[in-house]
C-alpha cells in the first residue's frame, strides 16, 4: 500500500471520529501509538483540560513490561489510564482511536480501560 494512501485513510478516520465525539459532547479517551510506544489521554469535553494520562514512557509502566511496543504494554497503559480516570471521577467517555484501526494494541488498550471501570 502506498504510504500516502495509508496516511490519508488514517486522517479521514480521525476527522470523522473526532467530529462525531464533538457532536456527542462527551469526555474522550484519546490514543496515539508509534512503532515503539503507546500513549493515552483523557480530555475534558471542550478539550482544554487533560484529566488523566498514561504511556509506556512512564517508569512505573516500563518496569512492569518486557517491551513497550506490544499488546501487553497496551494493556498496562489501558489499565493505568482507566484507574486514573475513575479516580478523577470519570465513568463514561468516548473512545478516540485517532484514526488507528480497532485491532491489536488499540483494542487491547480499550479492553483494559473497560476492565478498569470505564464505560464507552
Amino acid at each position: 500500500m502506498d504510504h500516502r494512501k495509508k496516511i490519508a485513510g488514517r486522517n479521514r478516520r480521525l476527522k470523522k471520529t473526532r467530529g462525531h465525539i464533538k457532536r456527542l459532547k462527551q469526555i474522550r479517551l484519546s490514543v496515539h501509538r508509534t512503532g515503539q510506544h503507546i500513549y493515552a489521554q483523557v480530555f475534558s469535553i471542550d478539550g482544554s483540560q487533560v484529566i488523566a494520562t498514561a504511556s509506556t514512557l512512564e517508569k512505573a509502566v516500563a518496569a512492569s513490561i518486557k517491551s513497550t511496543s506490544n499488546i501487553d504494554a497496551a494493556k498496562a497503559v489501558g489499565k493505568l489510564v482507566g484507574e486514573r480516570a475513575v479516580a478523577a471521577g470519570v465513568k463514561s467517555l468516548a473512545f478516540d482511536r485517532s484514526g488507528f484501526k480497532y485491532h491489536g494494541r488499540i483494542k487491547a488498550l480499550a479492553d483494559a480501560a473497560r476492565e478498569s471501570g470505564l464505560e464507552f
